[in-house]
This record gives structure tokens, C-alpha cells and sequence, in this order.
């Protein structure tokens, strides 16, 4: 038994930004969102520079070892970042977030750095994946905030990592779906203006992946879209 995925993916670089630093795969066997930091083109090129790493891995059939793969892509990716610094020193600073999905026999691996976001819809129910890598995450773990406070919190959006060419930690686990699960990985374009509520709303009443996916960016865009926002959906089938 192996699965795969069926997939749709949107990307917008919303309401008040002149680029999108936001990048997206969207496979059979690999779903990722990557959101570049680091300002002006920098950013969006550390993000399509990650993706375009990844997206190697998205064959049938798969490596042998997926999950040393996807780890060693990861690494592949954070170096490339370096040399690219190396050789261009006004990238200095440069890097992005990654969360990212890959089929494993009747299994995915999921990688995650930053604060974008994998969430899983089963039975009903919306569930968050991932951790944010954020400096308001570790104020909500400390008891110092709540999760209502940390969406309103002018440093939200402060990452305490990312891909950027130097130390790196990633979190990995191993997620395994059931039939009828559909997945989500977005920026926090989406996540930090839509409440969840409002995103199982979407998963909910929208069968179809594509227009579940712009629904979903049709919200953020809704709450005024500040920020890059990107979606991708994904259906699992079990064969």
C-alpha cells in the first residue's frame, strides 16, 4: 500500500506588496509552501531556490529512502542558500520558511522551519500540524500570552528560524492519513488574518481542491491581504 496525493495550489502576493516572496509545489508526492524572508528580491529567490531543491524529490517511483531524502534535499537547499550569500553579498540575510510533505510508502514526512503551516482535515476536524517557529510561539509555550493574544501581537510575524544558510534545526515527523484526509499547507498570509474557524468553514463546503484552494486565498485577500499569502490543498489516495 503507497499513497499520493491530488493537489491545488494558489499563490497571491496580496494587497500591499509589490513582489511575492512566496513559493509553492504542488505533486503527486510532494506538497510544499516556502515563504522567502529577507526583503526586496532576496527573499523570493531563497524561496523558489528551496522549492526547486525539493521538487526533485516529486518522481514515481520515489528514492528509496524518502525520509533521508527529503532531509538531505533540506540540507542540499540550506547550503545553496549559503553559496548564493557567498557569491552575492547584497543577499545577505536572505532566507524562508519551509513546510513540506512527502509521500512514503503509506506514510508522509513532513519537514517543517518557520511559521508557515501544515494542518490536517479529517472527519470534521481542522488540525495544526506543525509548530510555530515564531518569538510568539515561545511567549504563548511560556504562559506569557495567549494563542488569542499571539494572532493580534505586533511581532507575530518574528520567526526564530528559517532556511537561511547557517544552523539549522528542522522539525520532522511522520504523519499517516486515512482515506478521505485532505491536507493543507499555506503561508502565514493565510494564517495570521483568517481564523481557523473560518478556514474549516472552506474545507468543509468545498469538495472541489481548486476552489477550496482559492477560497481559502479569497479570505486572507478579504481581510485586506498585507502580506503574501499561499495555499496548497491536497487530497490523499490510498492505492
Amino acid at each position: 500500500m503507497s499513497v499520493i496525493l491530488r493537489t491545488a495550489a494558489v499563490t497571491d502576493r496580496g494587497k500591499a506588496r509589490e513582489n511575492n516572496e512566496d513559493a509553492v509545489h504542488a505533486g503527486r508526492t510532494l506538497v510544499a509552501v516556502a515563504d522567502g524572508v529577507g526583503g526586496g528580491p532576496s527573499g523570493e529567490i531563497a524561496s523558489e531556490l528551496v522549492i526547486r531543491t525539493l521538487a526533485r524529490l516529486d518522481v514515481e517511483p520515489g528514492p528509496p529512502n524518502p525520509a533521508a531524502a527529503l532531509r538531505e534535499a533540506v540540507e542540499e537547499a540550506n547550503r545553496s542558500i549559503r553559496e548564493a550569500v557567498e557569491a552575492d553579498p547584497s543577499l545577505t540575510g536572505m532566507g524562508t520558511t519551509l513546510t513540506a510533505m512527502l509521500a512514503d510508502g503509506d506514510v508522509f514526512d513532513l519537514v517543517h522551519v518557520g511559521d508557515s503551516r501544515a494542518y490536517a482535515w479529517r472527519n470534521g476536524a481542522l488540525t495544526q500540524l506543525t509548530r510555530d517557529d515564531t518569538y510568539v510561539q515561545g511567549l504563548v509555550d511560556k504562559g506569557v500570552i495567549s494563542a488569542a493574544e499571539a494572532r493580534v501581537h505586533p511581532q507575530r510575524s518574528l520567526v526564530t528560524q528559517a532556511v537561511h544558510g547557517a544552523g539549522l534545526n528542522p522539525a520532522y515527523r511522520v504523519v499517516t492519513p486515512q482515506p478521505g484526509d485532505r491536507f493543507l499547507l499555506c503561508s502565514d498570509g493565510l494564517s495570521d488574518y483568517v481564523d481557523e474557524v473560518a478556514i474549516a468553514r472552506v474545507m468543509a463546503e468545498q469538495a472541489d481542491l481548486q476552489a477550496c484552494a482559492q477560497g481559502l486565498v479569497d479570505l486572507a485577500l478579504a481581510a485586506g491581504a498585507p502580506d503574501n499569502v499561499s495555499v496548497v490543498v491536497a487530497d490523499v489516495e490510498i492505492i
